[in-house]
């Protein structure tokens, strides 16, 4: 920690904007869709023509109730859309669509995962509204361009309480909501596509001090680092401001993560500058409490809990339980292999995290993409666990088992990959590896008793990787201590 960071303490606040993955935008039939022919997937009434009229899409009020539900927020069954006035060349009407003073969903929270500590962090509020058109930059042209197709697209916007203390813990907070997303199946989530952006509210105080330091606003930052870096450039701005005899100015600046810095872009607006009041073209909406609980129904295990699940119920250490949690494809697959009851739960665990975790991330594929199942990957377990198998010949059994329609049992009796325990044959295989390696004998007997895992090595090599290692190392140590 530096003197700075010992001396004033670090106030963050997010605004996590995540498009929605509805079949239509919010307000018409436009197909909500991200990778089209500039300007193709827009209408009047998302291109804001005078005359006509929105209506609300039900689907885009169930996913933010349902993502409220995650989040532990009050719903409020009766709400209402406003018009936030702000005039900008990708906002074709004038005004966004948005929600001010009764949003869907409030007063709720959300625990993180810091260092094998729960943190809580408070939710304010989730709103639903329409995202604004992208504005196009080119050298090939003067100017820019505007593309009208994302104008419409259905946002949620999920406002934390200034509860986050750390760059560290702000990314953290971000990498769960996107989760929490991911599992409702609400939202891509895919940050390169703009899916998911953050506004950045950063804060500093003398330690001690009750009362928060001005704050500043760093607007659509789209990355898991982009945010840590962001936080940790507008602290130090800030310490060091204060420390120079400064004051911090209330304003609205721009990440340029590319550079590392951020600059002013205007002075912040307050709630009165957008001019705020009820939409005139959409109606008070009410939902049901019948609807309002089926769709708190519908909210599986979420990751954090299922992480703490995985460490209370499995023994799992944090770490390699929240890697599981993190993907939904994923640990539904080890809860599936773990309900077979056939093998030990952390040697699941392993091989999903370890050797399966590896093959997917190299070819970017999902576990749902491979003809692997929990019976074929339990039933290799087993296998090794019986002593039928190494650990060194269930990788080639994965290798198949993972690609191809055949059991682990096939796989070992096609290439005949059963493990050699017969006691003999083994010594045979031993006398072999400590008559050619005399020098690593020597280096043992002399104290260096780490080369026994490269004997043993050998010993593999020399069986073609059949041989059985826990044996063999006990044979080795036998018969050096006999030389």
């Amino acid at each position: 920690m530096s003197k700075l960071s010992e001396k004033y303490e670090v106030i963050v606040g997010l605004e996590i904007h995540a498009e929605l993955c509805t079949e239509t935008k919010i307000f018409c039939g436009c197909k909500n869709e991200f990778g089209a022919e500039v300007n193709t997937l827009c209408c009047p009434v998302c291109m804001g023509m005078p005359g006509t009229l929105p209506v609300l899409n039900r689907q885009v009020v169930d996913y933010a109730i349902k993502m409220g539900h995650a989040l532990g927020c009050r719903i409020n069954r009766i709400s209402k859309m406003d018009r936030k006035n702000y005039f900008y060349p990708d906002l074709p009407k004038a005004y966004q669509i948005s929600q001010f003073d009764i949003p869907l969903c409030e007063h709720g929270s959300l625990d993180i995962l810091m260092n094998g500590q729960v943190k809580r962090v408070g939710i304010t509020r989730i709103h639903i509204e329409e995202d604004a058109g992208k504005l196009i930059h080119d050298d090939a042209f003067e100017g820019s361009l505007v593309d009208y197709n994302r104008c419409g697209v259905p946002l949620i916007e999920i406002v934390s309480e200034p509860d986050l203390r750390s760059a560290e813990e702000a990314k953290v907070y971000m990498e769960t909501i996107t989760g929490i997303l991911l599992y409702l199946g609400i939202s891509d989530a895919k940050m390169q596509e703009g899916c998911v952006r953050a506004d950045v509210n950063v804060s500093v105080r003398p330690r001690g001090q009750k009362e928060f330091g001005t704050r500043t606003e760093m607007k659509n930052v789209n990355s898991f680092g982009a945010v840590y870096r962001a936080i940790q450039y507008e602290a130090n701005r800030q310490m060091e401001v204060l420390e120079a005899g400064g004051s911090i100015e209330q304003e609205t600046r721009r990440w340029d993560d590319a550079k590392g810095v951020n600059i002013v872009l205007r002075t912040k607006e307050d709630a009165q500058d957008y001019r705020y009041f009820p939409e005139p073209d959409l109606l008070t909406f009410e939902v049901s409490e019948e609807r309002v609980q089926q769709l708190k129904a519908e909210v599986p295990e979420l990751p954090v809990a299922k992480a703490l699940r995985y460490v209370q119920q499995f023994g799992l250490n944090q770490d390699d339980a929240q890697l599981l949690a993190s993907s939904k494809a994923r640990s539904a697959f080890f809860d599936a292999s773990v309900a077979l009851n056939k093998c030990d739960k952390k040697a699941i665990s392993n091989w999903m995290i370890g050797d399966i975790a590896k093959i997917l991330n190299e070819r970017r594929i999902e576990i749902t993409d491979t003809a692997l199942t929990p019976e074929k990957l339990t039933d290799m377990i087993v296998l090794i666990e019986q002593g039928t198998i190494s650990n060194t010949a269930a990788k080639t059994v994965l290798d198949e088992i993972i690609v191809h329609d055949v059991t682990p049992a096939d796989v070992v009796k096609e290439k005949g990959l059963a493990q050699v325990s017969d006691e003999s044959a083994l010594a045979a295989i031993a006398d072999q590896v400590l008559a050619a390696n005399t020098k690593a004998v020597a280096d043992y007997k002399g104290g260096k008793t780490n080369v026994l895992g490269f004997l043993v090595g050998q010993c593999m090599k020399a069986s073609k990787g059949q041989g059985n290692p826990a044996k063999l190392r006990e044979l080795l140590s036998s018969k050096i201590a006999q030389l």
